[in-house]
């Protein structure tokens, strides 16, 4: 099968692209919160070490990031492939992965990076609500409850996640663009980048995701 790396902004759509991709090519959608979340409630070695900065309200190191995505990368579900969202974040992630995978026999076969302006991401982020009761999330413009304060399955209240308000959404973009962002070059001059047009529906955009691994 192959292997593809998820790039864009915080908003992108990368991990309900992720997962549109996992199901259509059955290969698994290696997020690295998910995997990080996993290691530290199944008191792995790795996790519990990751735990420790977490609860001091740390980054997690790259280089202990690094080992927790190795360990999961040489889990029998990614052997036909797999799809990494979330990671890796920066230059020194992205060159730790191409040892992690020489190792395996493995490379990255497509780098896709979901482009979405600015003004969007925060239209996207800024407009999302949760319920405080049962988690289901709503969209003020894209997917509206019925009673914009109250949740349509439990009528519980709907609130912003500190997340997605637009102080944070800012924060969160520069740190993108300081240590992310230079991926695109990055990986642009290896000749393996494939931009998309990151706006529009959710079906188009896994459709020209679709078509541009195929074409290749």
């Amino acid at each position: 099968m192959f292997t593809l790396i998820l790039l864009g902004p915080p908003g992108a759509g990368k991990g309900s692209q992720g997962k549109s991709l996992s199901e259509t090519y059955k290969i698994p959608q290696v997020s690295t919160g998910d995997i990080l979340r996993a290691a530290v409630r199944d008191k792995t070695e790795l996790g519990i070490k990751a735990k420790s900065y977490m609860d001091k309200g740390e980054l997690v190191p790259d280089s202990l990031v690094v080992e927790i995505v190795a360990e999961r990368l040489r889990k029998n579900d990614c052997h036909n492939g797999f799809i990494l969202d979330g990671f890796p974040r920066n230059i020194l992630q992205a060159k730790a992965v191409e040892k992690i995978l020489a190792g395996l026999g493995k490379k990255i076969h497509y780098i896709i990076n979901i482009e979405v302006p600015r003004k969007e991401i925060i239209k996207r982020l800024s407009g999302r609500r949760v319920c405080r009761n049962c988690g289901e999330g709503y969209h003020l413009i894209f997917n509206p409850s019925v009673d914009d304060k109250r949740c349509d399955k439990c009528k519980g209240e709907l609130y912003q996640r500190e997340d997605d308000k637009e102080d944070t959404i800012e924060a969160r973009l520069k740190v993108y663009e300081e240590q992310t962002a230079p991926l695109i070059d990055f990986y642009r001059k290896k000749g393996a980048l494939i931009s998309i047009d990151g706006v529009g529906g959710f079906k188009d955009i896994t459709e020209k995701i679709v078509n541009a691994i195929e074409s290749r």
